[in-house]
């Protein structure tokens, strides 16, 4: 391997790693806020990046009809909670948000998507279809198991991974896509040449990564939630609604899911279940992070991403398995660094 090729394995690394780094971000904000380990997030994944090939081909998206379905039911979840809590003020809220919001996206989708749109059109609209599934998942799935304990929700959480993944068959057949680039410059830098799509989606990554900490540093509702992550009924004490996080946290993930798809749409044929793989080496990321730290789940990622793109030409056979076993030394260290005590 020569450096000029050790430099392109680096470049798409890193353009990798981006991506990753910003699910790491996602699956440690959800898991801070609401101890749940988002399993399902590669499904957002491959639910953006289908969509966004959808859009692109003229064609209405049938994540519309997974999204109209949520808010049903969620509608109808969040009505029965209301009655058995006794507060009848907040249906009309609840009716609205979770009902009307998602049938105004599915018809203005139905108008639209035949319109083509244009690049900038087509990436807003399909953030505007899948971030929505994030919190109806949340009030449908995870609300009312919110007390359980961490073993609980990762069993819902599985549970949702295979009902979404099932959908997702059921959605948009076995079938592969691939979007069109998002830029077809290039950057020569010597002997090295740097593709306008690397670029754009290290930039785009870089741009919400900006977003996701000015938000979390600088402004209520990013404090709202780091409260709920460190003490959930202090926060609740205190005002702060802890099932409002919870949306907002799974809002967030649904969010960068759908961002993230549209990311790797142009760069990889998806397929229905592509998302959970990719998600998986975001995950690795939040677990190199101990699930807690912001900066060391990014770099994690991003090293991740560097090794993966290595990898696939020394050992391309291998490259799965010396991804996902970087975790074993961290979580042997993590093991031998806090020893836990047993108690009578």
């Amino acid at each position: 391997m020569d450096l000029t090729i050790a430099a392109m394995l680096v470049q798409d690394g890193i353009t990798s790693g981006a991506i990753y780094a910003l699910l790491a971000l996602a699956m440690v904000l959800v898991f801070t806020v609401t101890r749940v380990i988002l399993i399902p997030q590669g499904e957002l994944i491959s639910f953006g990046a289908l969509t966004f090939c959808f859009l692109q081909l003229g064609m209405t998206p049938p994540t519309l009809w997974l999204l109209a379905g949520l808010g049903v039911v969620s509608t109808v979840c969040g009505i029965i909670q209301a009655i058995r809590h006794r507060r009848p003020r907040t249906i009309p809220r609840i009716v609205v948000t979770d009902l009307v919001f998602p049938l105004a996206i599915a018809a203005a989708t139905l108008w639209l998507a035949p319109t083509g749109l244009g690049l900038v059109g087509q990436i807003l609209l399909t953030l505007a279809i899948v971030t929505p599934l994030g919190p109806l998942l949340y009030r449908i799935v995870f609300e009312p198991l919110a007390e359980s304990s961490v073993l609980v929700l990762l069993v819902a959480a599985m549970a949702s991974h295979v009902a979404l993944v099932g959908a997702g068959l059921l959605m948009f057949g076995a079938e592969g896509f691939r979007a069109d680039p998002l830029s077809d410059s290039a950057l020569i830098v010597g002997d090295i040449i740097v593709s306008g799509q690397n670029i754009a989606v290290v930039a785009i990554c870089l741009v919400l990564m900006g977003i996701f900490y000015f938000v979390a540093e600088h402004t209520r509702t990013g404090r709202a939630l780091r409260a709920t992550a460190v003490n959930r009924l202090g926060a609740r004490l205190v005002g702060i609604p802890t099932a409002l996080s919870g949306r907002i946290a799974f809002g967030t993930a649904a969010l960068v899911g759908a961002a993230s798809g549209v990311l790797i749409a142009p760069i990889t044929t998806v397929y229905y279940d592509t998302g959970f793989l990719i998600g998986l080496k975001g995950f690795v990321g939040a677990i190199v992070g101990g699930l807690a730290s912001y900066p060391a789940a990014a770099l994690a990622a991003i090293v991740i991403g560097v090794v993966e793109s290595l990898s696939s030409f020394s050992a391309s056979a291998f490259k799965e398995m010396i991804v996902f076993a970087l975790i074993i030394p961290v979580l042997l260290w993590r093991s031998y660094r806090h020893v836990s005590t047993e108690r009578d």
